[in-house]
Formats: structure tokens, sequence, C-alpha cells
């Protein structure tokens, strides 16, 4: 016990001093954002003159060139492009869905969208009867003798008990990504999946599915949630209910796209990083603000953050934006592969990739140790209401530096209202809240300064 006042007695101001030092650089790194903070200005100019940034795209060459011209512009110590080849996936003509034969309707127009990555149906279109699944294991009892010919309509909803709504739509999502695979092992024509969101809505969700090797490849559409509740409402009062749609999408030949990386270097460990970043593609029916236009932006503005409050890394700190996350993940993977060629040392790596919304924390991916550093800084945030560092989880685009050892964190916004938008053309900057965005570009610098300052 006297050995324990002693030690009190002698590193006890040192503690308290470390802690009010890190008190006071997060304060300043937060009141430059919200009083000077420029990521709703570059998320502006991202979303409404760029726009949406599918991949392979006019408007994802044109993303790369911004990125690039904008941390020059900010004077990065360097920025540089890291070529990734991408799939070039095209949406065509507006797509057609149409409920035929129904005895109350007749005829009846639905709100679909096809899937990326799909392929099309041509102007013939599909027309078949249409059989109501919830789950794989349905479609497998159900066989070829019930699936043949037709066409499959996955209606598993989103579970609304579910608060954490990440955990809702992993819990539905499979349907859309396996889906088409799935039903044509059994001989389907096509597939509707009900669309990834949580409310009734009268807009379709897109989203990425995986067509399986040595399986053939049948067109796939999402139909918005009040239209699939309809379709399955009509299919019960008539069980030989036919549907029809048509897709005119097409996947062409892969293009030459690139991750744009810009770097703070370090004063003292250069060649070990920190990663923060967002995916620069999006999809091509909204302007993709949300997913993934704000982690982009927000992940620029942390280091320009660091840069205004004078800070000098120790590390050297990269904003990455990475290309073709949303049906590829070609940017993420690419990126990993040249840290392991190149033998670059990861410190860690941060993902915003889940809106612009109010943040609440991070989610953590890493062993035990290296989680309860973490925790421990929580209290740092909680000013801010953004303690929250119990989830589990990194992101998308750098996962594949897990196989490294990189530990993985993301930024964590309340998730509430993000599946209203996700994938959709409601996805539009007109959502992004200014106060909201910038706190989050606050955070994630925030949390660059620790890891830089303190290791892992």
């Amino acid at each position: 016990m006297k050995q324990f006042i002693c030690f009190l007695i002698l590193f006890l101001p040192a503690i308290i001093q470390a802690q009010t030092k890190d008190e006071a650089m997060i304060r300043a790194l937060f009141d430059e954002a919200l009083l000077k903070g420029q990521s709703y200005a570059m998320l502006d100019y991202l979303s409404n003159t760029i726009g949406g940034r599918l991949s392979g795209s006019p408007e994802a060459a044109a993303a790369v060139e911004w990125s690039k011209q904008t941390m020059e512009a900010l004077k990065f110590d360097h920025v540089f492009l890291q070529e990734v080849m991408v799939p070039h996936w095209v949406r065509g003509n507006k797509e057609v869905g149409r409920i035929v034969n129904s005895k109350k309707y007749g005829s009846l127009e639905v709100n679909i969208c096809a899937l990326g990555n799909a392929v099309g149906t041509g102007p013939e279109g599909v027309l078949a009867e249409i059989v109501e699944v919830h789950d794989f294991e349905q479609l497998e009892k159900l066989g070829k003798e019930g699936i043949a010919g037709k066409i499959v309509f996955f209606n598993r909803p989103m579970d609304p008990t579910k608060i954490n709504t990440f955990s809702a739509y992993g819990g539905a999502v499979n349907q859309r990504g396996s889906g088409a695979s799935e039903a044509a092992k059994y001989g389907a024509v096509g597939v509707v999946i009900r669309s990834m969101g949580l409310n009734e809505e009268d807009y379709p969700h897109t989203g990425s599915l995986n067509y399986a090797l040595n399986l053939p490849k049948i067109p796939a559409v999402s139909i918005s949630t009040k239209h699939a509740d309809l379709l399955s409402k009509l299919r019960k009062t008539d069980p030989t209910l036919h549907f029809y749609f048509e897709t005119h999408c097409m996947m062409l030949e892969e293009e030459l796209s690139y991750n744009v990386i810009g770097e703070l270097k370090g004063s003292v460990r250069e060649k070990q990083y920190i990663v923060v970043g967002g995916h620069l593609d999006s999809w091509d029916i909204g302007d993709g603000s949300h997913d993934d236009g704000a982690g982009c932006v927000q992940s620029i503005e942390a280091l320009r953050l660091l840069q205004a409050v004078g800070y000098k890394p120790r590390h050297t700190l990269r904003a990455v934006m990475f290309m073709n996350e949303e049906n590829g993940l070609r940017g993420g993977r690419k990126y990993a592969e040249i840290a392991e060629e190149k033998k670059e040392k990861h410190i860690a790596a941060i993902e915003s990739d889940r809106g612009g919304f109010v943040p609440r924390g991070f989610s953590l991916f890493m062993d035990d140790k290296t989680r309860e550093k973490i925790q421990r800084w929580a209290g740092l945030f909680d000013p801010y209401g953004m303690g929250d560092f119990n989830q589990k989880g990194g992101g998308a685009d750098i996962s594949p530096l897990s196989s490294q050892g990189v530990p993985l964190l993301g930024l964590l916004p309340d998730s509430q209202r993000y599946f209203n938008y996700h994938h959709t053309a409601m996805d539009t900057f007109d959502t992004v809240e200014k106060r909201e965005l910038e706190m989050g570009a606050a955070a994630l610098a925030a949390m660059l300064y620790l890891i830089d300052t303190y290791g892992l």
C-alpha cells in the first residue's frame, strides 16, 4: 500500500498533465472542425458537381482527379495514385417491373432496380410465375420441381426489432448477395429481392450480387419494400401470379482506376503508417453522399484538422480514397497487397463508411490487449457523446489488412436513419447535416492523434 501511495505521489501529476494535454488537443480539433470545417463544402462538390461514381464510370475518374487535386491544394506532404483494375458494370435504360394477371389489379407497375453486377434481361424481359421464399432452406425444399422456369421472390425483411440496424442488415443481405445463384441451382429464370430497408418505402435499394462459378447467371432486381409487401399479399390470394421485369444492365471490360492517397509524413517513424479512409466509388442512382462521400471527405478533413492545429505526427498519416468497394472491393485488396509487397508497417487502419450521421464512437477489430488500450480512451470522447467503444468491427476496405495483423477501427455514427438512404436514389447531399459530418471528421482526427501519440 505504501508503495502504491508513493507511485501516486510521483506519477499522478504526470498522468493528470497528460490527460489535460490530450483533452486540450481533442478540444482544439473539435473547435477547428465546428468553426472552420471543410468537410461539408468538399462533399457538396463531390456529390453535386461530380455525382454518383460507379466504378469504371467517367464520374469515378473525375472523383479520382478531384481527390488528388484537393489533397494537393491542402499541401499534404505527398499525394499519389495507386493503380487498380476495376469492374465496369452499367445499368442501362430504366428498369421495368410489373405484376401481371392479378385478379384484383390486372397489370400493376412496381418499383424495381437492377442489382449491381447482374446480367440484363434484354428488351424481351422475363415473364414467369413467381414463387416466394424467405430463405435458402425453403428454396432447397421446393427443389427443381417447385422452382424451375419460375422467378424466385426473396422476401425476408430486415429485423426491425434490432437496435443496431447493421445487425438487421446482416441478417437479410445474403439473399441479395447470393440469391440469384442459389435460385439458379434449381432452374429459376430470375430473382426479385426485397430491398434492404427497414421502413415501408416506394423506392428500391440497389447493391451488389455475386454470381457463383459454374452456375447460370440469371437476371436479378430489387423491389421496394412497399411493393414487396403488396406482391406477397397478392400472391397469397393468387398462387399462380406472374411477374415481368426488364433490365438493360451489362458488365463491360475492366477499367484502370486508382486509389488516391495523401500523406502527412511522420517526424519519428516515417515508414510506419496509420490509415484513415473511405471509398470513393458509389452507386449510380443517387450521388453517394452518405455511402461513402462522407467517409472520403471526413478522412481528408481529419488530416487537415491536424495540420490546422499545428500537430506534427510521429508516424506517417495516410488518407486513402479506396476505389470499388461497392461491387468488387478491388481498391481495398490492392492497397493491402501492395502494403504486403512493400513490407509496410501499419500501426492501425480506420474507416468511415457508415454515413455522415452524428458519431457515437468507434467499432474495434483487434486483439484483446489492443482493444483494452483503445477502450481506455473512451472517456476522452464522452464529452462529445462518442464514448461507445464496445462494438466489434472495422470496415470493408481496410479488412484485407487484418491478415497482416493490423488493428482495425470503424467510425460509428448513429445508425437509425442509415438504411433509409443506403444504396438508393435518396442518398443525396441534402440528407447530410453539416454539424454531424464535421463532428465525424473531428472524431477521426482525435483518434489519429491518440494512436500516433501513444501507439498500439
